[in-house]
């Protein structure tokens, strides 16, 4: 049996790869066989553009620009649409990608009737270097989180190339919890027949309630290596080293860039200031992050601890000792570093409970990136705030 015969008859598999042809063209691509779409694009549908039955989302997970990203131990799939250049608006994409999430999203957001309108959504990640087509299946998807608002899953992000400016989505998705969709329901949809009958049990619980089934798969160990730690791409590493080069002689400075990246990893800080080095109390920088609604909110006092070391160097008890005395009651701490916790030091982390949140090289690199940071030229421009 060929390749294509094989993928005709597969059910898809959570984090299965699917492979290809070996011929070094177009005809490679494994999607057309498994599932009757394109061969080419971010989005393939299948059926009509205004109502598809199918929408097939593929990605890097590796693009810099547009930082695609499966968060497996909360299911939730973070995509950028398919405007990603100058000259269109933003629902005029050849692909009608963009459209077809602003329907998608609003019909989520709808009645029972309107997720009945929502198409299969499936997610797939491109595999290897680019000279073979594989591909590994994500998930199932539906729009939304129940962690976000409605306000907030799917929204319009402006951009610049050359100083030209345009607008994409950024779209968050739920992974359902369910590790094998069938093939059954699949040729359901590829034929056109009648497939509601046959979809898995947890996608047709969120046509009918709105509530999610999320597929989350929890850590089996609390504390990263080394090697997780530290990023392990030669482009996200040479954005660290830039940060290195430019303050590994000015701690005070980096305390500064330290501050202006935990406020970008926490996202809802309310204020942060970095300490004077003669009254610092051991603290780099103090802050305030606001947890809760508008009107029933809170603010949790966390203090800084940032270092700015060689790629080889790890922060260890000692450091990480100074951190946790400076701790006050109900305040938590974070400790950023251009390296990475040695295992002794994160193992206490964890065993101990100590409310310590760890960004270490590759969470810098990964904020840069969500951030639109992650080329060299963008990068420099943004630490020149700090010369």
């Amino acid at each position: 049996m060929d390749w294509k015969n094989i993928l005709r008859g597969s059910d898809l598999q959570i984090d299965q790869v699917y492979r290809g042809g070996r011929e070094g063209n177009a005809g490679d691509d494994p999607m057309n066989s498994l599932l009757g779409v394109s061969n080419q694009g971010g989005f393939r549908i299948l059926g009509k553009k205004e109502e598809p039955r199918l929408v097939a989302l593929m990605t890097s997970l590796s693009d810099a620009e547009w930082p695609d990203n499966l968060d497996v131990e909360n299911g939730t799939f973070t995509y950028f649409g398919d405007n990603k250049t100058p000259g269109n608006s933003l629902h005029g994409t050849a692909r009608y990608g963009n459209e077809i999430l602003r329907r998608c999203f609003s019909l989520a957001h709808g009645s029972r009737e309107d997720r009945l309108q929502v198409p299969a959504i499936l997610a797939f990640a491109t595999q290897g270097s680019g000279t073979f087509r594989d591909v590994r299946f994500l998930g199932l998807l539906v729009p939304g989180s129940p962690g976000v608002s409605p306000s907030e899953d799917l929204v319009a992000i402006w951009k610049s190339v050359k100083a030209t400016r345009f607008q994409n989505y950024r779209a968050i998705f739920s992974v359902l919890d369910i590790g094998l969709v069938p093939r059954d329901w699949l040729d359901a949809l590829i034929s056109g027949e009648k497939h509601i009958e046959k979809e898995p049990a947890v996608l047709g619980a969120w046509r009918k309630t709105g509530s999610y089934s999320v597929l989350k798969a929890p850590k089996s160990k609390n504390h990263r290596t080394k090697i997780e730690q530290l990023p392990d791409e030669q482009r996200q590493e040479s954005l660290i080293a830039a940060i290195r080069a430019k303050f590994m002689d000015k701690p005070t400075k980096f305390e500064k860039c330290a501050a202006r990246l935990v406020e970008l990893e926490l996202k809802r800080v309310v204020k942060i200031e970095v300490t004077p080095a003669s009254r610092d109390g051991g603290r780099d920088a103090n802050g305030l992050l606001r947890i809760g609604g508008p009107n029933n909110g809170i603010n949790l006092s966390f203090s800084v601890e940032a270092k700015c070391y060689a790629q080889n160097n790890s922060v260890g008890v000692k450091e990480l000792s100074r951190l946790i005395s400076r701790l006050r009651h109900r305040e938590f701490g974070v400790l950023i570093t251009t390296s990475y916790v040695a295992q002794q030091a994160y193992q206490e982390i964890v065993e101990d409970q100590h409310p310590i949140i760890v960004m270490s090289a590759v969470d810098i690199a990964r904020v840069l990136d969500e951030n639109g940071l992650g080329s060299p030229i963008d990068l420099s421009a943004w630490l020149h705030q700090f010369d």
